[in-house]
């Protein structure tokens, strides 16, 4: 087995590679999404923006835990995670405003192809981060990188929805489907950004829906 400073050398690296992947499927999604007209695929793709915040604490958190690992969340963690919810919070008022909009004026994305193949993509990396991240979280017995873990977990949910709402209109051409998984996404980002201020109140580090 590696030892605790070769384990959290590849703690910060996937910490680094989670901030680097979100960043580019954010700018991917956002993108497709727009072109697309699927306001599921730009929510997505929204998202991803703001786990990179969330990804920037995290980093942060395990060169602070491998200094000393009994101590307690910082400033800047604390900050991150705020800033984290607000922008949350910020996100699900835009999708849900927009969703009931789709659904009056009975919107149709293109198509919706582009998120069948970001979201199976998605589901497979975030997979390994997850089973990587509990590896060396259970190596290193420490809670907060089994925690993080547990985060990265939410992440599936939303590419499940992705892939649900994605397939289900490429098959059916539905057109309130893509609204539908829209509102699913905003769902899960509100549970995010309520956790974040609980966790930014707190020194507890598991907080998320699949702990």
């Amino acid at each position: 087995m590696p030892d605790t400073k070769q384990l959290y050398k590849i703690a910060f690296g996937l910490a680094i590679f989670t901030i680097v992947y979100n960043i580019a499927e954010g700018v991917v999604s956002t993108f497709l999404g727009f072109e697309d007209e699927s306001l599921t695929l730009f929510g997505f793709g929204s998202d991803s923006f703001i786990e990179v915040i969330s990804g920037l604490g995290i980093a942060h958190m395990i060169i602070r835990i491998k200094k000393n690992p009994d101590s307690k969340r910082d400033d800047f963690e604390r900050t991150a995670l705020k800033v984290t919810g607000y922008a949350f919070y910020l996100l699900v008022i835009g999708l849900v405003i927009t969703s009931f909009y789709n659904i009056w004026i009975d919107h149709k994305p293109i198509t919706t192809f582009w998120g069948l193949i970001i979201s199976v993509l998605s589901i497979l990396v975030m997979w390994i981060l997850v089973a990587w991240k509990r590896k060396v979280g259970n190596q290193l017995n420490s809670e907060p990188i089994l925690a993080d873990a547990n985060c990265t977990m939410v992440c599936i949910y939303m590419s499940v929805i992705l892939l649900l709402s994605s397939g289900i209109y490429e098959l059916f051409q539905i057109s309130y489907i893509d609204s539908i998984g829209t509102l699913a996404l905003s769902y899960f980002a509100f549970k995010e950004g309520k956790e974040c201020f609980e966790k930014a109140k707190s020194d507890k580090y598991c907080g998320c829906i699949s702990c």
